[in-house]
């Protein structure tokens, strides 16, 4: 584990509202327990805010996984029922129970997941409600002049 210590200063200098963020950085960085490589995953980007998550889950079946969404946390589990022992020569296809979590940013939706040849994929989508999009505000010219009157002379 390295004593790495990440200062976000500059980053709270400039911007508002990236707590949530800053946290999240930081217990990413301090994480104690050995990141699992289980099962292994890609993440897309497909076009602009479309992403996909790949999860290579050979040997699970619909009924073996769970994915759940909750607090901006997406959790994908797979638990293999219970089998007779079997006796191998070689095992080199993993079969265990997995859990795997990832966090969404602000504003993402699961919009599906498809399970194809041990392939499971997880559809995302990042939809900014109309009330967050930027908007041009007009600004209004007030009359503010100043007349100016000539003494006669």
């Amino acid at each position: 584990m390295s004593n790495f210590e990440l200062d976000l200063t500059p980053l709270y200098r400039h911007s508002v509202g990236f707590d949530q963020m800053a946290s999240l950085l930081r217990n990413s960085l301090r994480s104690e327990a050995p990141a699992s490589n289980y099962p292994p995953y890609n993440i897309e980007v497909e076009k602009e805010n479309h992403y996909q998550i790949t999860l290579a889950v050979a040997g699970f079946s619909e009924g073996d996984l769970d994915i759940q969404v909750e607090n901006g946390v997406l959790l994908v589990r797979g638990q293999k029922p219970e089998t007779k022992h079997k006796e191998y020569l070689f095992q080199g296809i993993a079969g265990r129970s997995f859990e795997r979590k990832f966090n969404l940013a602000d504003h993402i939706e699961v919009k599906s997941a498809d399970l194809t040849n041990g392939l499971l994929t997880i559809s995302l989508v990042k939809e900014i409600p109309d009330a967050m999009k930027p908007r041009r505000i007009e600004i209004s010219k007030t009359e503010n002049t100043v007349e100016h009157k000539q003494d006669a002379a």
